[in-house]
């Protein structure tokens, strides 16, 4: 089975010029815990999606892949 992408951390943080090291420091969370989000191994839970979005300032929806093309 093909491996489901559901967030896209790694993509804003490449947008807003943000390490992963940077996120983890911030949140007080290990890069190797950064790093399985980026990778979509496993996802943060929702208090820390909406930490993530606010400190990479940007709309929490931002941080999900669409389910539907508008």
């Amino acid at each position: 089975m093909d491996k489901v992408n559901y967030n896209r951390i790694k993509a804003i943080l490449a947008e807003k010029n943000v390490s992963s090291k940077n996120l983890a420091k911030h949140l007080g969370k290990t890069e190797s815990t950064v790093s399985r989000w980026c990778t979509n191994d496993v996802q943060p839970s929702v208090e820390v999606f909406y930490q993530i979005a606010q400190f990479l300032k940007v709309d929490i929806r931002e941080l999900f892949v669409p389910t539907k093309n508008d």
